[in-house]
């Protein structure tokens, strides 16, 4: 599996808000090494997901709503990245499978997918921000 650079960016963008303070996007990106439009884009997703709250305005920012002792990698994967899977197969359709059966193959990656989803849930931002 190959996690994506959003989902790279938004770790980064958790670990610039890490200690709970509002911060802005030209903050985070100096700090973290984002380009602006990622950042606006991926902060958004966060949003959405109940990672961060954004507030708008001139001392405007964004925040975590939860610590990150709460925050699980698999949150922050899933935000940006709702299907994430080893391979595409594991959510969409494959030719191999017939009869309501998964062809071995799939069911080899299907117990991958399960695994690494288990790791990451175990996984806070703290485990591997602080540690």
């Amino acid at each position: 599996m190959l996690f994506t650079k959003e989902s790279d960016y938004a770790i980064r963008i958790v670990r610039a808000l890490k200690n709970g303070e509002q911060k802005n996007v030209d903050e985070i990106c100096r700090m973290e090494e984002i380009p602006k439009a990622f950042c606006y884009k991926i902060i958004k997703k966060l949003s959405r997901a109940g990672i961060v709250d954004i507030v708008r305005g001139a001392g405007g920012g964004c925040r975590l709503t939860r610590s990150i002792r709460e925050l699980t990698l698999y949150d922050v994967i899933v935000a940006v990245e709702p299907d994430f899977a080893v391979m595409e197969c594991i959510h969409h359709f494959c030719s191999q499978n017939s009869g309501g059966k998964h062809c071995k193959v799939h069911g080899e990656l299907l117990e991958i997918q399960h695994s690494v989803e288990a790791l990451l849930r175990k996984k806070t931002l703290y485990d591997i921000l602080e540690s």
